[in-house]
């Protein structure tokens, strides 16, 4: 089964991935081709055919796809229909009303062209009771047609609606499906230029897109497109010469709004980008609110966050000018091509060439068939932006990674030995290719033997377990297990046989029993407790309420560090895996959770080939064999005592990290057998009922779950009782600034109080459009009522109305563009002063507050970013809104019943009907992607979890039970939607058909009135005409309403958390600044409780003395108060009883500003910001600091060298929380960050906890030097790292149990000898 015989040469070309055989031999010639992803293609088409959105479509949906087309032509034809069916009526009108002036017998034969037609006077002769009948029969028979085609409307609108939606959500499933599987099968190096948030972000945001390029986008185009079609077909038809002189100025009006189209659309991109950069801003800070309380960010973070709303601000305000300047014109083009029509056309009936009719017919034809060449806009920018979205979607899915599961190529062995081979490999990274990181890297692990690998930071330890795993494909050079090159075998099967333990392990937001059954599909129970009895996991995960069935949170944000490392091993080995690759697997536990995980791994590798990466050598010394790396290369190799004997790299590794010989002579063989059974007795008993910091208790509502400082969190805690947890709920619904009072409209208005001015000059133009919509009524019922004059007095009247039509366009224009102009500058300013307003407030509030669920970082960053907006969405432009419909339909109802109350009540009654399927149609234009998110809202967690966690996914091959996960989640959510789709359909057809029902009725009754002498037929034009502009500005009112109350509730969250006074106010300008700190500290009788945790005492009567100057380091296991005490200096918290005293000041009588500019800590995981080294160095220092002050901190912090060695220096991006550097190399910059300040007092929360040993020593000797003629507060787990300190205090149940110098305490033999044998041993 090996080739060992087989020589094996691999350049760094190309790889086609697969060997070929020659003479009967495998040949093994590799090249490697280094994919670049999609964004460094040097040709990449910009859209997908058209066509091409339909890939996943299946025959039923391409059925549904033409019968939806049908129907949207046919459904796009009605209006123009409509519209020639009103001509043939208006000539009834015509007719009867020349009747009636023929057969009349009065004395008012000459008539002034602005008299109203006549009405019947008493005493008409039988000619004119004929002529009545004979009219009004032909108007019932118009309505019937209005009536028919309001019909067709509705079967027609409910068959494009439903087959649009329903083939829409089909092939968006099967999209959703191909994209998340496709990217669950991509290569680890993808996902290094791919973060998290962009996929998730194109999974769901960019899916949505392209379901709108071929959704109910394509139904509404081909909609309008029919309309536009039936429109010119039948104005054509009924006059070619006043179609081509209306037709005229088209082609102007139609460039001029697309171009105005394509700017706004720009615009509103570069907006949505600068609220998206402020977005980001926030999130960055929220998530990091500690690290900016304890450098004093806010200021700098505010001024961050101001910065890019002020670029949003701006293109808004461009975006608002250009909008009115855009609209106004289109009004302005709108009303000179009324007046050329109604001016032509009235000209060529008085030649006797068309009837009125006809005109009207030909004008209302080309009307729909213009606005419905603007109509098409939205639907043509969805299509092309859907066009777009699927390039990059459709590159991924049919991408061919180099290193590709699904393929299933390569060898299975029957068997595997276990034998692992380096042979001269090398390898740099894709997204740092100038960085080398393997070089000629050769070494050698036999079968079952335990091989460690140790060397400094970036050496490439861990890289080695990546290239193992395939992960990556090394340049050149060679890996083999069982003289087999991993690229010949079947990476499935190569992932299937090696078991991972990684210095952070990932669990999956499921029960413990699922975590462990991942390591292998299928495992019985049985199996599953016998791993966990192998990882030392089954007694504390029996201790829980729920055992195994104990759901871990997300990334197992419910266990501690020990428990999630001890859950994490079970899964490695319950596939019992021939391979185990550990890296720094103990680095990050205390020396209590250590042990247990150490005895843990010691199980583990039994019998088994382990490769174990580790910075603490006492835990490799029994290693069968060491590699000693040095910059990306085996330096030396040898057991523990071979290496020992030599003056190697390893001894003097080992030599910094043990402890001094005196300390080691105290301890006897007999101590250590004793310490022994004392650790073995100690993990049978529950932990402390103490912890550090508490976070809310898990979705089981009886697994409270109590949170040290660093975030770790611990079981086994006392539970709370039910009446201490109703006092709980209480007291956070108290504190939560989401119980909102009640507003009215009018308080979210004086919001905008100090835009008064532009709101006022807007209402005042708004009112002047809103009564343009009425007097535009007026002037076409006065065109109508022309045709029935002498040919000479037409020819004028037409003039005069004609240039009424203009004038009005002016006032339109001007209106728009003022109003537009006003509200859009009142309105960014106030989501400016909105967001800068609740940002400073949520800065503002202390630590506690931020402990609350509700106040998660999500939740936050969504407040910014939609309340703000929902409050502008009911100011802003929407008074203007508000303002002209008030002034449109107060108007038109007055005018209805001045000129004919009977219609106008009649009308009316239909009216809130008409309205109310007007909202609905709106839904439909806006789309249904806010209605039906929340359904896919478990889908997409497992989506984002997968993603974040994609090494663990693909080290345990869960890439097709994740996908069948996903996919299971999908399914209920599409059968709800598919439903749904139904019941919109029937509503958009009602929406649609009301209007043509309308029509008919209204007509029919107001052709009754005009024949029976009731009214004049321009009134009955004017009523009808003004009552359905009054529904179109009711139903725009009435789509308002949701805006209104998302407003008003965003409105009250927003005045409560700007009105939020924290306990410990981060602004405070009150409290005592003295010119001098000694940095003398005392704490008094200190206890403490979380306040999210009142039941819970974490220091319980703490007294400590500290000497100016001088080293106090805090020990004890995890969760006895050590990070607690941090956090109280910090003054993130204040205690409940008791009090903590600087040079004799009570920290809450100091000015809070002051006291942490006078304090720098690092802790066990910094977290960096997006920004460049030398700004995260800086970022604690108001003033700008110095380069050369930037370069001396980071030569004290050990990490000069290595930033001087990247292309860019101090300029390099740390990326998304320090993501592009180590755990040490943040660990260091954030060491430097805090010696910039320069500050009085020191606080160390396991500050070297992720360094090598080498870093570790050096950066310890700046730390000391650092520390000199400070005070300092040390939080430590590695004992070593303390000895020197002034003072030791041992922390146990929130007190101090013992305190001393080291070798006083050693001496002692207690709690501190206990923890430091444990180490040592």
């Amino acid at each position: 089964m090996t080739t060992n015989n087989t020589k094996s040469t691999y350049q760094p070309m190309t790889a086609n991935g697969n060997g070929t055989v020659k003479n009967g031999k495998l040949d093994h010639t590799y090249t490697l081709e280094i994919k670049r992803p999609q964004q460094n293609r040097t040709k990449v088409p910009q859209k997908v055919p058209f066509l091409s959105l339909y890939r996943y479509a299946t025959e039923q949906d391409w059925l549904l796809l033409v019968l939806g087309a049908v129907a949207a032509l046919a459904n796009g034809s009605a209006w123009p229909i409509l519209y020639l069916f009103l001509g043939l009526m208006l000539d009834d009108f015509i007719m009867f009303n020349t009747a009636n002036v023929t057969l009349t017998d009065f004395d008012n034969a000459t008539m002034h062209t602005t008299r109203t037609l006549l009405q019947f006077p008493s005493g008409a002769n039988e000619d004119v009771l004929i002529v009545s009948d004979t009219f009004e029969q032909g108007v019932q028979e118009s309505c019937i047609r209005f009536a028919l085609v309001g019909l067709s409307v509705m079967i027609s609108s409910y068959i494009q609606t439903a087959s649009f939606g329903l083939t829409g959500e089909r092939q968006t499933n099967r999209l959703r499906k191909a994209f998340f599987h496709a990217i669950l099968h991509q290569e680890i190096s993808w996902f290094d230029f791919h973060q998290t948030g962009e996929i998730t972000s194109k999974l769901s945001d960019d899916v949505e897109k392209v379901k709108s390029g071929y959704g109910e986008n394509v139904g509404i185009f081909l909609q309008f497109l029919g309309q536009i079609i039936a429109g010119f077909i039948l104005a054509f038809s009924v006059s070619w010469e006043l179609t081509i002189v209306i037709m005229a100025v088209l082609p102007v009006l139609v460039l001029s709004s697309g171009f105005m189209a394509h700017v706004i659309s720009v615009m509103t991109t570069q907006e949505m980008q600068a609220y998206s950069q402020a977005g980001g801003v926030a999130e960055e800070v929220l998530s990091c609110i500690r690290t900016v309380m304890a450098f004093g960010g806010q200021k700098k973070e505010l001024e961050r966050y101001e910065k890019e709303l002020l670029t949003a601000k701006a293109a808004g305000i461009k975006k608002g000018i250009t909008s009115g300047l855009g609209i106004g014109m289109s009004y302005l083009f709108y009303s000179c091509t009324y007046a050329l029509s109604l001016w032509y056309g009235p000209k060529m009936v008085s030649e006797g060439r068309i009837s009125g009719g006809d005109v009207v017919t030909v004008f209302f034809c080309i009307w729909s068939g213009s606005a419905s060449i603007g109509n098409l806009t939205p639907s043509v920018h969805a299509i092309a932006s859907a066009r777009g979205a699927a390039v990059a979607i459709y590159d991924v899915i049919d991408s061919e990674p180099e290193i590709d599961k699904r393929k299933d190529k390569g060898m299975k062995p029957k068997s595997i030995e276990g034998n692992i081979e380096f042979r001269n490999v090398r390898f740099s990274y894709p997204i740092r290719q100038d960085v080398p990181v393997l070089r000629d890297l050769s070494m050698k692990v036999n079968s079952g033997q335990r091989v460690a690998v140790v060397g400094s930071s970036g050496c490439g330890k861990s890289t080695m377990v990546k290239l193992l795993l395939r992960f990556y494909n090394h340049a050149s050079g060679e890996i083999c297990i069982d003289g087999i090159d991993i690229r010949d075998l079947n990476v499935t099967w190569l992932r299937e046989n090696i078991g991972v333990v990684s210095q952070e392990p990932t669990l999956f937001n499921c029960s413990i029993r699922q975590n462990i059954e991942f390591g292998h599909e299928g495992v019985s129970d049985a199996e599953i407790e016998e791993a966990a009895k192998k990882a030392n996991a089954h007694q504390f995960i029996s201790s829980l309420p729920k055992g195994y069935d104990t759901t871990v949170g997300e990334r197992g944000a419910q266990l501690s560090g020990g428990q999630k490392q001890r859950v994490a091993i079970a899964r490695a080995l319950v596939r019992n895996p021939r391979i185990l690759l550990l890296d720094e697997a103990t680095s990050a536990l205390d020396s209590e959770s250590e042990k247990l995980v150490q005895e843990a791994l010691d199980k583990a590798q039994e019998g088994r080939t382990t490769l174990v990466i580790a910075h603490r050598l006492s835990t490799v010394q029994n290693a069968d064999l060491i590699f000693v790396m040095k910059e990306g290369h085996v330096a030396e190799s040898g057991n523990h005592k071979e290496l020992m004997n030599r003056e190697s790299i390893y001894r003097q590794l080992v030599t910094l990290q043990m402890f001094k010989k005196q300390d080691e002579s105290i301890l006897s063989d007999d101590d250590v057998r004793s310490l022994g059974r004392q650790s073995s007795l100690n993990d049978s008993v529950p932990s402390s009922p103490s912890s550090d910091s508490v976070k809310y208790s898990s979705v089981n509502d009886e697994l409270i779950v109590p949170v040290n400082g660093n975030g770790k969190v611990h079981m086994g805690e006392e539970e709370p009782s039910i009446k201490t947890k109703k006092k709980n709920k209480k007291h956070k619904k108290e504190k939560t600034f989401t119980s909102v009072p009640k507003l009215s409209y009018w308080d979210i208005l004086r919001l905008n109080k100090p835009e008064c001015h532009y709101i006022i000059i807007g209402c005042i133009f708004a009112a002047f459009l809103g009564a343009a919509l009425p007097t535009l009524a007026i002037l076409l019922t006065e065109i109508i009522r022309i045709f029935s004059l002498p040919p000479d007095e037409m020819v004028a009247a037409a003039s005069f109305w004609s240039l009424m039509f203009i004038v009005l366009g002016v006032v339109r224009a001007v209106s728009i563009f003022v109003s537009m102009l006003m509200f859009s500058i009142s309105g960014e300013l106030l989501t400016l002063r909105l967001r800068k307003k609740a940002f400073w407030a949520i800065l503002r509030q202390d630590a506690a507050w931020f402990d609350e669920p509700e106040h998660n970082t999500g939740s936050l960053a969504n407040v910014l970013a939609t309340d703000a907006s929902n409050v502008q969405g009911a100011t802003g432009l929407r008074i203007s809104t508000l303002m002209h419909e008030f002034v449109t339909v107060l108007i038109a109802v007055i005018i209805a019943f001045i000129y004919g109350w009977q219609l106008a009540l009649f009308t009316l009654c239909a009216v809130p009907l008409m309205t109310f399927w007007g909202r609905i149609q709106m839904a439909m234009l806006t789309g249904t992607q806010k209605q039906d998110s929340h359904l896919l809202q478990e889908a997409s967690e497992i989506a984002s979890e997968a993603i974040e966690n994609i090494t663990t996914v693909s080290s345990l091959n869960l890439e097709e039970r994740i996908y069948h996960f996903y996919c299971e989640k999908l399914r209920e959510p599409l059968k709800k939607i598919q439903k749904h789709k139904f019941f919109f359909a029937f509503a958009v057809c009602c929406s649609q058909a009301s209007v043509f029902f309308l029509f008919a009725g209204a007509f029919r009754f107001g052709g009754h009135l005009v024949a029976i002498g009731q009214m004049s037929s321009d009134a009955m034009f004017k009523v009808i005409i003004v009552i359905t502009y009054a529904g179109i500005a009711l139903g725009q009112a009435a789509a308002f309403m949701p805006d209104f109350s998302k407003a008003k509730m965003s409105a009250a969250k927003l005045i409560t958390l700007i009105g939020l006074q924290p306990t410990i106010d981060n602004y405070s300008t009150e409290g005592l600044k003295p010119l001098k700190i000694d940095g003398a500290i005392k704490c008094n009788n200190l206890t403490f409780r979380y306040p999210n945790r009142p039941g819970s005492t974490i220091l319980d009567s703490l007294n400590l003395n500290i000497k100016p100057g001088h080293t106090m380091a805090l020990v004890g296991e995890s969760g006895c108060g050590k990070s607690t005490m941090v956090a109280l200096m910090e003054r993130f918290y204040d205690p409940n009883c008791g009090s903590i005293q600087l040079d004799g000041n009570d920290l809450r009588d100091l000015n809070i500003g002051w006291l942490r500019s006078n304090m720098s800590i690092v802790s066990q995981e910094p977290v960096l910001f997006a920004c460049s080294i030398r700004d995260n160095i800086a970022y604690g220092v108001e003033d700008e600091l110095p380069q050369d002050e930037v370069e001396r901190v980071a030569k004290m912090a050990n990490i000069h060298d290595f930033i001087i060695s990247l292309p860019l220096g101090y300029d390099t991006l740390v990326g998304e929380k320090g993501a592009q550097l180590s755990g040490g190399q943040k660990q260091r910059v954030a060491i430097a960050r805090a010696l910039a300040r320069n500050p009085r007092i020191l606080l160390f929360d396991e500050a070297t906890s992720a360094l090598d040993t080498e870093s570790e020593q050096i950066v310890q000797k700046a730390l000391d030097n650092a520390m000199d003629g400070r005070t300092s507060i040390v939080v430590a787990q590695r004992l070593n790292t303390i000895q020197n300190s002034d003072q030791i205090a041992v922390i146990r149940d929130g007190n101090i149990v013992e305190q001393g110098r080291h070798q006083e305490l050693v001496s002692r033999k207690g709690h501190y000898y206990t923890l430091t044998m444990g180490q040592h041993s």
